[in-house]
């Protein structure tokens, strides 16, 4: 940039974009400077070396707030868990899967963990069952990303969002 550009004969674009040929670094200092603008290094392995007359500050503005708006883009998925008893309420039941869904919808993942409590653990089938019900229910909408695996006093699954929907 600038006086950093030792070169004695460089290519030059102008602030409009048209190609001025190639000139003597000196010269086009002198041309930057009386515009008000930065002379910078646009591709320095060329022969000769290209630069351009532009407002370097103002470039890199803009740089960064296009870098700003393509991480506002992104989305970084979360791992949401929803704990289930296996005699739990049909209601309860319902109002926990409600907010699975909002979390698939938010294109999060959802981990659903049935607990098991003392004489529970004779009855494992339950929780295997709730786990089959909340598949077949969220078909749609949900893929299984790992299957039910139990674990000591619990059976879980993780269940993310498909991308095949028409809304996403």
């Amino acid at each position: 940039m600038n006086e950093q550009i030792r070169l004695p004969e460089i290519r030059v674009i102008d602030a409009e974009g048209k190609q001025l040929g190639i000139l003597q670094t000196p010269e086009v200092l002198k041309m930057a400077q009386e515009q008000g603008l930065d002379l910078v290094e646009i591709s320095p392995t060329s022969r000769p070396p290209v630069c351009k007359i532009m407002d370097f500050g103002k470039f890199k503005y803009e740089q960064s707030k296009k870098a700003r708006d393509s991480r506002k883009k992104q989305h970084t998925t979360h791992l949401k868990e929803i704990k289930i008893r296996p005699k739990i309420e049909e209601h309860d039941l319902q109002f926990k899967l409600r907010n699975a869904e909002r979390f698939l919808e938010e294109k999060d993942k959802v981990k659903i963990t049935v607990i098991f409590r003392g004489r529970e653990m004779e009855h494992m089938d339950m929780g295997r069952r709730i786990l089959d019900r909340i598949v077949t229910q969220f078909a749609d909408i949900a893929l299984i990303e790992k299957d039910a695996v139990q674990v000591g006093k619990m059976i879980s699954m993780i269940l993310g969002p498909r991308s095949d929907r028409k809304g996403g």
